[in-house]
């Protein structure tokens, strides 16, 4: 995402990596791929700003991985490019979107969206939906046997 969605891709990578309320288990790979600011500004110089998620994508993705793609307007063309790398990958792709989703919307095998124009609104409603989906990927996993306990 971009502006307040990208620090909210940063706030869930933190809870996968760090933890969330489970303080005694493992860390699970997760990463923004708003973060590193080389990367940032020469996928921006060489390919267009538009390019800035798709190349990182190309470069880190792998079938089994999640993609989380955040756009308040459901419009940001950069994001709208990378989910579509994403899914060209094998990669799952879930949205978390505003307004009615927009042309995002159309690159996601499951989205989460909020029926407001309030960016506000739209960006207090995802870090809601992003707390209860870490806290539901944490139990998931650990019933699962894949996110063993320290």
């Amino acid at each position: 995402g971009n502006g307040g969605s990208a620090a909210d891709a940063q706030h869930m990578v933190c809870e996968l990596v760090g933890s969330f309320m489970k303080k005694d288990r493992r860390a699970l790979p997760a990463m923004a791929l708003t973060v590193n600011s080389s990367s940032i500004t020469s996928i921006s110089n060489d390919f267009g700003y538009e390019m800035l998620f798709t190349r990182q994508m190309e470069g880190l993705g792998k079938v089994g991985d999640i993609a989380l793609g955040i756009s308040t307007s459901g419009n940001s063309k950069n994001v709208i490019l990378a989910m579509k790398a994403a899914q060209d990958m094998g990669i799952k792709v879930f949205g978390f979107l505003g307004c009615k989703g927009g042309e995002a919307l159309k690159y996601c095998d499951k989205a989460f969206v909020v029926p407001s124009d309030g960016t506000g609104r739209i960006q207090e409603a995802h870090i809601t939906a992003g707390h209860a989906l870490m806290e539901n990927v944490e139990d998931r996993l650990i019933e699962s046997g894949y996110l063993n306990l320290l």
